[in-house]
């Protein structure tokens, strides 16, 4: 029966996990001496396993690449191998003594749950059930938070999805707009059945992400809100408290450091975990979602009851699943959390369970096969190796195509005479352009995220600011000192997409100049960028509604958006152009320097 506002509490109160049974009784008390020893406390113990930043992974494979995942580290994906790992914690712990709970961002990130949203979608009539709640279900999901990037493709594919789920999407902090009531399941209980008489009640309370009214404002404007997840938690958590619940899990899709990748555009802190352990009482251990790190275990004391609160955050994809260990005493007529441990496995140690690779083995096939389709042909072949730190024709395929998509959009109207720029980052160093035929899977692979296109006004003092900003990506290095390009880049931490190029300028960035100070000869059509002239900047939604914390353009006049993903928009293009000539397109606009000498 699929859950709805209705029947969350009545599907709660029935639960989850549902009866579990541990494999010890209580030993009697025994006599000695004519006195009877005290009689031993009643304990129990059980786990709680949790996945986080799914993004559509089910196979432990790279649909852009066509072939099976793998990084550095040798890291495997996907729900199969999470599965077999399942299997084995539920075998030593017992089935009935587990739970098993997810973070949030599920189904959005491989071109499989692409498919099943724009393809072949789950909302058609008579459509397919989604991937990734065929898996869940299969595996046996207790319960999941809501994630971001569950609004990517629109509420009524992510209310169709949890009407596929044989478990509850939470999220106590997504309201309606109108009646700021809760659009999701706040929360799910869950009873398990101890041998001494004694059921232990567990709450998972779910919280998402209050970034989703600025990143996909597009779908939630006027329909739902996002407080912060704080606010949602003290009032949450008492309530659990008092229904009755031992223990009180929260599945956040929120970073546990309280920073944000949004600086002020954001309204509530959107890594916000950590404060939520410290801030409300009444929590015993929080699983953690959003910021695609792993934190095995991380405890937070609480400031007012003086208590650790665990926190864990499994490996994005599968790569790694979380597990919660808690043990419990009985006494003053209730039970209470003695210990909470938290560790994460890895799946790179598992095979992946055949149980769901078959039943998902169609809909893979016919992912695999439509990636593979052929759309075009190229003059020469491209690749992202060293576009972090060159002018790549790889990116300037990018930034051509968002040129002219605007250009196309604003003619005829009140800005078609300004200068069209245009940004964009490497997203994958790993991304390919071949000599000869190209797939969708080799187009798509530029562009892995949803994002979509925006045009933005712009001041040339304002887009000099915005380089400046982008610049800081560079690790400080002294004129005459060894480049390494594996240390050049990512300067405190700032990821590969948080680097952008704009193209239609021409400039330099001086490594060797302190961040804030490195674009030189910045220029427009070949004389010194006028700060006061107009122009419009092609910007993906991400960066246009704050991410990353560039200055200036989410408070840009807005002249233009699309609803298609820019993916789709670099596909269609190939399809029109039939091929690819990077000789029409490809020009050097910006390199690295030290003292006015090329880098490269």
């Amino acid at each position: 029966m699929p859950l709805n506002r209705r029947t969350f509490l009545e599907r709660s109160a029935a639960a989850g996990a549902g009866v579990a049974v541990a494999g010890a009784v209580a030993a009697p008390a025994q006599a000695h001496g004519g006195h009877a020893r005290p009689r031993p406390r009643k304990r129990y113990s059980f786990t709680v396993m949790g996945t986080t930043d799914l993004h559509g992974n089910v196979f432990n494979w790279d649909y852009f690449t066509d072939k099976e995942f793998d990084d550095k580290a040798h890291n495997d994906v996907g729900l199969a191998k999470i599965s077999t790992l399942v299997d084995q914690v539920r075998k030593e712990k017992g089935r009935r003594n587990t739970l098993l709970i997810d973070a949030g961002d599920t189904i959005q990130g491989t071109q499989l749950s692409y498919y099943y949203a724009k393809v072949d979608p789950i909302t058609a009539r008579r459509g397919p059930v989604h991937p990734m709640a065929q898996a869940m279900n299969a595996i046996g999901y207790d319960a999941a938070a809501l994630g971001n990037h569950e609004f990517n493709y629109g509420i009524p594919v992510l209310r169709k999805f949890e009407e596929q789920c044989d478990f509850p999407l939470l999220g106590a902090n997504a309201l309606d707009a109108k009646t700021l009531r809760p659009a999701f399941a706040p929360y799910s209980m869950h009873r398990l059945r101890t041998p001494h008489g004694k059921d232990v009640r567990v709450a998972v309370l779910g919280l998402t992400n209050p970034g989703i009214a600025i990143w996909d404002k597009a779908n939630v404007s006027g329909k739902m809100v996002f407080p912060g997840l704080e606010e949602q938690a003290a009032k949450w958590v008492p309530k659990l408290r008092s229904m009755g619940a031992d223990v009180v899990v929260v599945s956040a899709h929120s970073g546990s450091s309280g920073t944000s990748s949004y600086g002020d555009q954001l309204p509530h802190v959107e890594n916000a975990a950590g404060l939520v352990a410290e801030q409300v009482p009444g929590i015993d251990a929080i699983l953690v979602g959003h910021a695609h790190t792993e934190i095995p275990e991380y405890r937070v004391r609480n400031k007012e009851t003086g208590q650790d609160v665990v926190l864990s955050e499994p490996l994005k994809w599968g790569q790694r699943l979380t597990l919660f260990d808690f043990d419990l005493v009985w006494e003053k007529g209730r039970w209470t959390v003695e210990k909470v441990g938290a560790q994460v496995l890895n799946s790179n140690t598992v095979a992946e369970d055949p149980e769901i690779t078959g039943l998902l083995g169609d809909e893979h096939r016919k992912v695999v096969a439509y990636v593979n389709q052929i759309i075009g042909t190229s003059t020469a072949a491209m690749t992202t190796a060293d576009a972090p730190w060159k002018d790549e024709p790889i990116i300037d395929l990018i930034n051509v195509v968002q040129t002219e998509t605007v250009k196309a959009a604003l003619a005829g109207g009140a800005h078609a005479s300004l200068p069209v720029l245009s940004q964009a980052s490497c997203f994958s160093r790993t991304a390919r352009i071949p000599a000869g035929q190209v797939s969708i899977k080799d187009a798509a692979g530029l562009y892995p995220f949803e994002n979509t296109l925006e045009a933005r006004l712009m001041t040339g003092a304002q887009l000099k600011d915005y380089l400046e900003f982008s610049a800081r990506y560079y690790v400080q290095t002294a004129a005459g000192a060894p480049v390494d390009t594996a240390k050049l880049t990512n300067a405190d931490g700032i990821p590969d997409y948080n680097y952008d190029a704009v193209s239609g300028l021409t400039y330099d960035i001086d490594i060797a100049k302190p961040a804030g100070s490195r674009i030189v000869n910045l220029s427009f059509e070949g004389r010194p960028l006028d700060p006061a002239a107009r122009f419009v900047l092609a910007v993906n939604n991400y960066r246009a509604s704050g991410g990353g914390a560039f200055p200036h353009v989410a408070g840009a006049q807005q002249l233009w958006a699309n609803s298609d993903e820019i993916r789709n928009t670099i596909i269609q293009w190939v399809q029109a152009k039939g091929t690819v000539d990077p000789a029409l397109f490809a020009s050097v606009d910006w390199k690295l320097t030290r003292d006015g000498v090329p880098v490269f």
